[in-house]
């Protein structure tokens, strides 16, 4: 899709659309297309009683002589209003073109779009009409439909393409995790991992089965052990031209399917378990966006790939496990893998000593009862690490919540009585039990933040500008922290 800034007047305008939105009983910016089309679209809007409602739409088949499709989308109160505003709202427009199959469109705003609402506005058309129909047959004579070509009137033109940037990161993510599991495994992951790195130009490399126990990663290997398909370790690197202000490793949980392993899922908790791979995906995604933003940081990416599965060569229940950092790990169950195969990335991670490490993970389903689908949990030992993602987050539109660490009777949970840590603390806290089983690979002193977006990665319904099937959440929370250490 080609986003891009208008400067001429409304009705001059090649796009096959206009659409205007609109702050509810606010009708000044119909005039923005002329005194007597704005005056005949305000009287259809009174005869519909539309008055602006947040996420109202408003279509009028044509207007006058323009033989254009008009639009009106209600941004609810002016007052309640921010950069979300925008972007829900060209979430829902963006899928509202798509059905009607227009294939251009100009975008008339309520005030001059500044960088952060062109930004916003960008995001949301481009996540918007994000679709994954790779295995899907056309029909013939009706072509899938997409949106070429979206105009914002007077838009911010760096605004408008960095918010294109986050989005299309956001979508790689998207793309990576909805692939199944026969068609990305842990070799998959890395092809996909090393062609990203190629295309964007930084360094990537990749451990096989034999090196990872070489290196001691021996987390990972028991996890991946029991699949046809062996782990991988992946690890991409972004050096910046210029002055570095900052080294940055982030971390993602790569399980690009898990069946629970010996400690096998019911069938219904199964369907989906592609997506367990989600984390992986994200951090792939800020890799890109990072080299497409040509961030003056130094970023790292460290990905434990790995399948869990039954067999037998699988990890086992009561298995003591050793990991990079020397530590040693009781499983209690196998279904608690993701924790287990991040411990090697985060101890690896920790031997760089980087200014802060970022994992995200889909990592404990306790956290989905917690905070429902619409909010990650957030977790960090360090206040200022977990106050600047938020503040990010509030910025990208992204809820994270921020859960406590700090409870040393919770702790005890996963304590075991023949080696350092339990992989799992049982039910009650169990998403701050994951954290802390975490927090015994990092290093003491590194700023880090856990990320659980298990609850967020994946709907069943399109709202907003999410659609039917993986998020990509987290991946614009990330860059913009990063671009706000940048600055």
């Amino acid at each position: 899709m080609k986003i891009s800034d208008y400067r001429g007047s409304v009705k001059d305008s090649s796009m096959k659309a206009l659409c205007f939105f609109m702050f509810e009983e606010e009708k000044d910016v119909l005039q923005s297309a002329g005194q007597e089309i704005g005056s005949i679209l305000g009287r259809a809007l009174s005869k519909a009683e539309f008055k602006g409602k947040k996420g109202k739409i408003f279509k009028l088949p044509s207007l006058e002589d323009m033989e254009k499709v008009t639009y009106v989308m209600g941004l609810g109160e002016r007052r309640k209003s921010s950069s979300e505003s925008f972007r829900s709202a060209s979430g829902d427009l963006a899928r509202e073109l798509k059905k009607d199959r227009v294939p251009s469109a100009l975008l008339i705003l309520p005030q001059e779009p500044d960088a952060r609402v062109s930004s916003a506005v960008a995001e949301g058309f481009e996540l918007g009409s994000y679709s994954f129909t790779r295995y899907m047959k056309e029909k013939e004579g009706e072509p899938f439909a997409e949106i070429e070509a979206i105009q914002v009137l007077d838009g911010h033109a760096e605004g408008l393409e960095k918010g294109k940037i986050m989005a299309c990161s956001q979508n790689l993510a998207r793309d990576l995790a909805n692939e199944p599991g026969n068609v990305i495994d842990p070799p998959g992951l890395a092809q996909k991992a090393s062609e990203l790195s190629q295309e964007m130009g930084f360094e990537c490399e990749i451990w096989d089965e034999k090196r990872i126990q070489n290196e001691r990663m021996l987390a990972l290997w028991h996890v991946g052990k029991g699949s046809s398909s062996p782990p991988r370790f992946i690890h991409l690197s972004y050096m910046p031209t210029g002055e570095k202000k900052g080294k940055i490793v982030l971390v993602g949980k790569g399980i690009t399917f898990d069946s629970g392993g010996l400690n096998i899922k019911p069938g219904e908790h199964m369907r989906n378990m592609k997506g367990d791979k989600t984390g992986a995906c994200v951090v792939l995604g800020v890799m890109r966006g990072v080299a497409k933003l040509k961030l003056p940081l130094e970023v790292h990416a460290l990905i434990g790939a790995a399948e869990n599965m039954p067999g037998g060569s699988s990890y086992r229940p009561d298995d003591i496990i050793r990991a990079r950092n020397g530590k040693t790990i009781e499983v209690d169950n196998t279904d608690a893998e993701g924790r287990v195969t991040l411990a090697d990335s985060l101890s690896i991670a920790s031997e760089m000593s980087p200014d802060m490490i970022i994992d995200f993970a889909t990592l404990t389903g306790a956290c989905v009862i917690a905070l429902g689908n619409y909010t990650a949990g957030l977790f960090s030992p360090d206040d200022k690490a977990a106050a600047d993602i938020v503040n990010a987050s509030g910025v990208a539109g992204e809820r994270f919540w921020r859960l406590p660490m700090d409870d040393e009777k919770l702790r005890e949970q996963i304590k075991s009585s023949y080696a350092d840590v339990l992989n799992t603390g049982g039910r009650g806290g169990g998403a701050i039990t994951a954290a802390m089983f975490l927090q015994e690979f990092v290093k003491e002193g590194i700023p880090w933040v856990h990320l659980d977006i298990a609850g967020v990665d994946h709907y069943k319904k399109p709202f907003w500008y999410y659609p039917e099937g993986a998020t990509g959440f987290g991946v614009r929370t990330c860059l913009q922290y990063l671009l706000d250490l940048s600055e």
